[in-house]
């Protein structure tokens, strides 16, 4: 995934025409889109990548769950309301795929000590932005704020459990969020590449029918933490 982002970043920010290198690092560079930003509101769409996680909290001491995670897409639209000159309000509706195996311990077979937990995501932050004075045509800035999440692979409905290898979360989560990006003005929009980190609140694990379950009976808490790399365009 740090590649692929690399990559892409490499893609945007190295354009190799003159207009573009005059537009962005002359010593007097063409400002571009001078006063976009100072519209009340606007829009743009973000794609990206991200990284599931699970935090998981013990009621005694032994040996951990194994997560292995997977490089995940994300695709969203983004809403923007300007609250004053550096600090907007940021709505940023998105739908996210990824996947995490869950390897539990004391099993002897494969289909018993593995859980794969395919999730899809329905993610809505709130976020406020605070951005920093612009230079010619970059503008850094930080983002932070809460967010809820609607897990839509969650198997909250099933009566099964692990017992017939059904492992179950809650639908409904709530993070909070924190991460930094960068605003490139380009000629004709905002290109916004950001790194972002997810902290889930609440316990999201629905356990299972027999309270000593080898699976589910000495996890006090399961909680999400992901890393979300966007490309954001306006």
């Amino acid at each position: 995934m740090k590649k692929i982002a690399v990559l892409l970043l490499l893609i945007f920010s190295a354009k190799g025409n003159s207009q573009f290198k005059k537009s962005m690092f002359a010593k007097d560079p063409i400002i571009n889109l001078e006063n976009f930003q100072k519209q009340k509101i606007y829009y743009g769409y973000f794609l990206g990548f991200n990284s599931f996680d699970f935090k998981v909290d013990y009621r005694t001491m032994g040996t951990d769950i194994l997560v292995k995670k997977t490089t995940g897409f994300n695709v969203g639209i983004v809403g923007d309301l300007r609250l004053q000159e550096h600090i907007n309000l940021r709505f940023e509706p998105g739908l996210y795929y990824t996947k995490r195996d869950l390897t539990f311990p004391g099993f002897t077979t494969k289909s018993d000590a593995l859980r794969e937990v395919n999730s899809t995501y329905i993610h809505f932050p709130l976020l406020l932005k605070f951005s920093s004075l612009r230079t010619g045509n970059i503008r850094p800035y930080l983002v932070g704020g809460v967010s809820a999440t609607l897990n839509l692979s969650s198997n909250s409905k099933s009566i099964d459990d692990n017992y017939e290898q059904k492992f179950r979360v809650k639908p409904w989560t709530t993070n909070y969020e924190l991460g930094f990006g960068i605003d490139i003005f380009s000629e004709y929009f905002i290109f916004s590449p950001s790194i972002r980190g997810v902290f889930g609140i609440n316990d999201e694990l629905i356990r299972d029918n027999k309270a000593d379950s080898p699976w589910t009976g000495n996890i006090e808490s399961l909680k999400t933490r992901a890393i979300l790399i966007n490309f954001t365009f306006h």
